[in-house]
């Protein structure tokens, strides 16, 4: 459906409002290049119809190879983009983009194997030596071309791991109701209310962040990830079913003052985590600089 263009002197564009920051763009890791590994499947699967019983389903065995492969290759980008995304991360539980390596290898094999067995039908058996070394080859290339999966955690040292997993459960449930508030904001159909929502999700993924360097801080803002988080999904609902049915500015003014309320919230939460970390710090230099005077290390 076709959206009107608004911007900032637009004349249904509130001129006051703040400027969108640039982080909350955030661009999708799957390209073209990896959406086209689509494609092959198609024509091998309907060129295979007149190979008889055997060739179709080897060109369907490789069709549904490949596809599988372009799926986990999607998947795994979109994970390596998360991983890299975050100060602190672990390694992907399952090698997507290995294992689409591997997949789009044993694709091409096959339906290299396929291509031989129609051509040698009659004169002799056909050979594995040449779908193995395609294979081998298309591993090789899908590989150089995406890379591997991160193998490593990233910021893990000295950070308990069973915290982590519990931040990184709280994070997951959060990044969901902030999905459920996009999906239900687009049925409104008001671009300026998409981008008032993206805004508050900055400052929410903020606040994720910070919860993700320090899991100790999990405690105080498990409300914001969860409550708040849940109320405003539900408000969001309410309100795109509400809107979509016919324009209400008084419907539209109270949930532009429900985002207002939540981002001063979040970020002020945020601000809160950040100056108790400081104290700590402060802290603990505090404590080992009055230890070195006592042992006569540090010059009074």
């Amino acid at each position: 459906m076709a959206k009107r263009y608004g911007s900032k002197y637009s004349p249904d564009t509130d001129p006051t409002a703040e400027p969108q920051p640039f982080d909350v763009a955030r661009v999708d890791p799957v390209g073209t290049r990896a959406n086209v590994l689509f494609i092959p499947a198609i024509p091998l699967v309907f060129l295979a119809f007149n190979d008889g019983a055997i060739g179709l389903t080897l060109a369907l065995i490789a069709g549904g190879a490949l596809t599988l492969a372009a799926w986990l290759l999607r998947q795994g980008l979109r994970a390596e983009a998360a991983f890299h995304n975050r100060k602190t991360a672990r390694r992907p539980a399952f090698p997507r983009k290995m294992a689409a390596s591997l997949l789009t290898g044993i694709g091409v094999a096959i339906a290299a194997f396929k291509t031989e067995l129609s051509i040698d039908v009659v004169a002799s058996a056909p050979g594995v030596i040449a779908p193995v070394l395609y294979g081998v080859i298309a591993t090789v290339l899908h590989s150089v071309a995406f890379g591997i999966d991160p193998m490593k955690d990233k910021g893990m040292e000295g950070v308990d791991t069973f915290q982590q997993n519990r931040v990184a459960r709280a994070v997951n449930e959060a990044e969901a109701y902030l999905n459920a508030m996009t999906d239900a904001i687009l049925r409104a159909g008001d671009r300026q209310i998409e981008a008032r929502v993206e805004r508050f999700q900055s400052t929410a993924r903020t606040l994720f962040r910070t919860v993700e360097e320090d899991p100790r801080d999990l405690s105080g803002a498990r409300k914001y990830l969860t409550i708040y988080l849940k109320g405003a999904r539900d408000a969001s609902i309410k309100f795109a079913d509400l809107y979509s049915r016919g324009p209400d500015p008084q419907a539209r003014s109270d949930y532009l003052a429900l985002l207002d309320d939540l981002e001063t919230n979040f970020a002020a939460r945020t601000e809160k985590m950040l100056l108790d970390d400081r104290s700590d710090l402060n802290i603990e230099i505090d404590v080992l600089r009055e230890r070195l005077q006592r042992e006569g290390v540090r010059p009074k």
